[in-house]
C-alpha cells in the first residue's frame, strides 16, 4: 500500500469513538514520525469537530516528542555534546519549529563582536569586561533569578528574541562564546548558586611528570555579569553553612549543565502549575541522567 493512502486511512480513523482503534491508529502515527504531522496539522485546521481536534492535537504532540526524544537520546550518547545543541534541544520541547539557523546566526554575531574587542594580551579581568560590555550593555541581556518563574527565560531562543533570560540561559550564550574564542571560563557547581569562572591551567614541571593545576581567578554571576572572588564564596558558602568541597571549584560538563537546566525547568512547570510538561521534562532527563550524574 502506497504510504499516501495508508496515511489517508489512518486519518480517517482518528474520529473512531472505539478507543481501541484510537490507540492502534496512535501507535501506527507515532511510528510514521515526522512526515505525518503535516497531514495532521492540516486536518487540525480544517475540521470542526472538538474530538477530533482534541485528539490531533495529542497526536501532534506525542510525534513531536517522540522525535525530540530520539534526539535528545542520539544528544546524550555523544561523549562531548555540543553545549548549543543542548540548549537548542531543550527550546524545542516549547518550540518545536524554532529556526535553529537563526539562533546559530545569532550566536555566531554576538561572537563576532566580542571578538572584534578581544585580544590575547588582555588580562582575564579585561576579557570578562569585554564579554560583559557586549553581552549586557550592547546587546542588553537582562538576567532574572531563578525565583522568578518564567519558562521563557530557560529557552534559548526567547533569550535572543526578548532579551529575558537566567542564569542558565545566559551561561549558555557565555559559555559558547568563550568556547569559540578560547576563553577559559566554565560553569561551577555552588549550593544554590548557578556561576561562572575563569580558571587558568598552571603547569607545574617536577623532575618525573608534569602536573596540571587548575585555579580559579574569579568568578561571574551570569544574571549581571558581577565578578566574586574567592573569599566572597567563601563567605557565601559559611553563611549557608555549607562545608567547601573540592569538586565546587571543578567545571561542570556540558551533560551535566544542560541536566541541571532541565531540572530547574522541571520545577518552574510544577510552580507554573503545568505538571504535564513537568513531567515530560523529567523524562527527557531520564536520557541523560547517567552521564549528567557521573
Amino acid at each position: 500500500m502506497p504510504l499516501s493512502k495508508e496515511i489517508a486511512a489512518l486519518i480517517q480513523l482518528i474520529d473512531d469513538p472505539d478507543i481501541e482503534v484510537f490507540e492502534a491508529v496512535a501507535t501506527k502515527i507515532l511510528y510514521l514520525g515526522k512526515e505525518i504531522l503535516p497531514n495532521l496539522e492540516q486536518l487540525l485546521e480544517v475540521s470542526n469537530n472538538e474530538t477530533v481536534q482534541s485528539r490531533v492535537e495529542l497526536l501532534i504532540w506525542r510525534v513531536r516528542y517522540s522525535d525530540l526524544e530520539k534526539d535528545f537520546l542520539k544528544w546524550a550518547n555523544e561523549k562531548n555534546p555540543d553545549l548549543l545543541s543542548g540548549a537548542i534541544l531543550i527550546a524545542r520541547f516549547q518550540y518545536p519549529d524554532l529556526n535553529i539557523k537563526n539562533i546559530i546566526a545569532q550566536i555566531e554575531q554576538i561572537r563576532r563582536n566580542v571578538w572584534l574587542d578581544h585580544n590575547n594580551y588582555l588580562t582575564p579581568f579585561e576579557q570578562v569586561n569585554v564579554l560583559n560590555s557586549i553581552i549586557y550593555s550592547y546587546y542588553k541581556l537582562q538576567g532574572h533569578e531563578l525565583t522568578i518563574r518564567e519558562p521563557n527565560y530557560f529557552f534559548i531562543n526567547k533569550v535572543l528574541e526578548n532579551k529575558q533570560g537566567n542564569a542558565y540561559s545566559i551561561s549558555i550564550i557565555l559559555l559558547c562564546i568563550c568556547e569559540m574564542l578560547d576563553i577559559p571560563i566554565f560553569a561551577i557547581d555552588i549550593p544554590r548558586q548557578f556561576l561562572l569562572a575563569y580558571i587558568d591551567t598552571l603547569h607545574n614541571f617536577l623532575p618525573t611528570r608534569i602536573k596540571e593545576v587548575q585555579q580559579i581567578q574569579f568568578y561571574i554571576d551570569p544574571v549581571n555579569g558581577i565578578v566574586f572572588t574567592q573569599k566572597d564564596v567563601d563567605m557565601y558558602l559559611r553563611k549557608i553553612h555549607a562545608e567547601k568541597q573540592e569538586y565546587y571549584s571543578l567545571p561542570l560538563s556540558n551533560k551535566r549543565i544542560i541536566y541541571k537546566m532541565m531540572e530547574e525547568l522541571a520545577q518552574c512547570y510544577r510552580y507554573c502549575k503545568q505538571e504535564h510538561k513537568a513531567n515530560s521534562i523529567t523524562e527527557l532527563m531520564k536520557l541523560i541522567i547517567d552521564e549528567a550524574n557521573s
